[in-house]
């Protein structure tokens, strides 16, 4: 094939609010919950720290951190989850460093263990496993984000509910967790679960974040244990509100520079690209549909997980080269989504790649193919978008159409740069 579309960069406009001062507003919040009256001098405090890349979560954690250390407390940091960082202590340490999640930085200690308790079984009949750390202190604070989940759909999904399960659950409780939703519900189970682990655990607080649209930090909420489940619901509203989405219902060819744990726990954010409920189509009533899922390359915070590549049709070989075959497979398999560590067919080039996509996206001239390129679901602010779509975007007051129409960028080896690099072309 020798003909490729044309593309131009557009801009999306995104709505909603940013924290300018983020470490303030860390201290208001942490303020609201008045731990003094709850937090005795000398008591030890376990703060939970994850593994997605939350904007600014170093200082977040780091705020929590300063806030209880000044009330007399002795915090200290525990990887909270579940099965990634291949399942191991180390590698969970070593997820949450690179994030500048250090001791040096937060001033504290981080205690990192795979090691669980069971705190009691729960009403459907399986044992609540705890981490075991969290366990020893005195008091848990619970700081996560609040987003849409990338594989289930309710009034509560991914947040501080979910972190007590999954993320304090460890590698033990994921799996046991996972399995239970396959036979009750998502929602049932995180309630199930989160209410127990509230009763018997020690929360002390929790302190919520949402993020906009442009990968920032919108909006910090602290949050008392006994409002967890309310505030969760409301906070879940504007997480789905202010998240990103391609600027386009309809796309033959969505290719995408990098996917990792630290985008998305699917890797790919399944909100984002209309996969929630299907591993390679949207359903009916999802949007956008998106025919074909090309993957170039793996973040270097992923450590080599490659968890939902199986969510695309083709990839660059050299994604396979950075794959973890373990790691991914063990958090797939915990999650109960093994097709998610699936390879899908692989290229040594970009030109090889988008040829093979484009024959496979029916009658469609590939001149005319649609087709949208991104650094990664979670920058979707510039896209670079194929002619096709260009009268529409020049129509719509939302878009920005920010260069011509030019030729596909290939260098003599057939490979195409970051298309972060198109915005200086």
């Amino acid at each position: 094939m020798t003909n490729y579309p044309q593309l131009f960069r557009l801009r999306q406009q995104f709505e909603g609010p940013v924290v300018d001062d983020v470490a303030g507003e860390v201290e208001q919040q942490l303020a609201s919950l008045a731990l003094a009256e709850k937090i005795q001098p000398g008591q030890s405090v376990a703060i939970t720290a994850g593994s997605r890349g939350i904007a600014n979560i170093e200082i977040i954690i780091r705020g929590i951190c300063q806030h209880l250390t000044a009330l007399g407390a002795e915090p200290f940091i525990v990887p909270a989850m579940g099965s990634h960082g291949g399942g191991t202590a180390a590698g969970q340490q070593q997820i949450i460093e690179s994030y500048g999640i250090t001791e040096e930085f937060c001033g504290c200690p981080i205690r990192a263990s795979m090691d669980t308790v069971v705190v009691c079984e729960a009403e459907e009949g399986f044992p609540v496993h705890f981490d075991q750390q969290a366990s020893e202190a005195d008091h848990v604070f619970v700081c996560g984000r609040v987003k849409p989940h990338t594989g289930f759909h309710g009034d509560i999904e991914s947040g501080l509910m979910k972190m007590m399960l999954i993320g304090l659950g460890k590698h033990a409780g994921a799996l046991i967790y996972h399995r239970a939703i396959m036979n009750y519900s998502f929602g049932q189970i995180v309630r199930s679960v989160a209410r127990e682990v509230l009763a018997k655990c020690r929360i002390v607080g929790g302190l919520a974040i949402v993020e906009n649209a442009y990968d920032e930090t919108a909006k910090l909420a602290g949050v008392a244990p006994e409002k967890f489940e309310e505030e969760e619901k409301g906070l879940l509203v504007l997480a789905k509100q202010w998240m990103p989405r391609l600027p386009f219902d309809q796309v033959d060819i969505l290719t995408i520079d990098e996917i990792g744990k630290n985008i998305s726990g699917s890797g790919l954010d399944t909100n984002v690209v209309g996969r929630k409920y299907l591993d390679h189509r949207a359903a009916e009533e999802e949007y956008p549909k998106v025919k074909k899922i090309i993957v170039r390359g793996l973040t270097a915070e992923t450590h080599g997980n490659a968890a939902g590549i199986g969510l695309a049709e083709f990839c660059l070989s050299r994604v396979v080269e950075q794959m973890n075959v373990q790691a991914t497979r063990v958090n797939c398999l915990t999650g109960g989504h093994p097709t998610g560590a699936m390879i899908p067919l692989d290229y040594e080039t970009d030109r090889e790649t988008l040829d093979m996509a484009l024959s496979t996206i029916g009658l469609i001239k590939p001149l005319e193919s649609r087709l949208m390129w991104i650094r990664d679901t979670l920058d979707v602010a510039e896209v670079e978008c194929s002619a096709a779509y260009m009268e529409e975007a020049q129509q719509r007051a939302d878009l920005e159409v920010l260069t011509p129409l030019r030729d596909m960028p290939f260098d003599a080896d057939g490979n195409l740069p970051d298309v972060q690099a198109l915005a200086q072309i």
